[in-house]
């Protein structure tokens, strides 16, 4: 697999790479989300490619603190083959570099296998109440 920048013409792979993986909800416009990501660390965004294909993809942030890891995905036909945890180390290192000393995430309760998955790859369960609010609906 080779890892590279999200680039424009990977949109509609992308977006469908996580149609397949369960990622886009009601209230994200995918688009938008891309939009607005490619305003802030549109290095941390990363796709990663076999013969070409977008199979997952991968969108890291930072703000100074906490580092954070969205839209983690791998298409079903490549599971299990070490793609999710070959993203994300290619994010930590990314976000290491960037002076980043911890990653946070938000997984969906429901979704025992990403919980497994960052589990086998080191990640802990805080002990914190995450709470979100809606600024702009898509």
């Amino acid at each position: 697999m080779i890892i590279r920048r999200y680039l424009p013409e990977y949109e509609s792979a992308v977006i469908d790479l996580w149609r397949r993986c369960n990622l886009i909800r009601p209230q994200n416009n995918p688009k938008l989300d891309i939009e607005r990501k490619l305003k802030v660390n549109p290095e941390l965004f990363l796709v990663g490619l076999i013969d070409g294909k977008v199979v997952t993809s991968a969108i890291g942030g930072y703000e100074g603190h906490r580092g954070w890891v969205n839209y983690l995905g791998v298409d079903p036909a490549y599971r299990r083959q070490g793609l999710g945890r070959q993203m994300m180390e290619a994010v930590q290192k990314r976000l290491l570099a960037m002076g980043c000393t911890k990653i946070n995430l938000q997984i969906r309760t429901d979704n025992l296998g990403a919980l497994q998955f960052y589990e086998k790859i080191g990640y802990k369960i805080d002990e914190v109440v995450s709470m979100g609010k809606r600024l702009v609906n898509d």
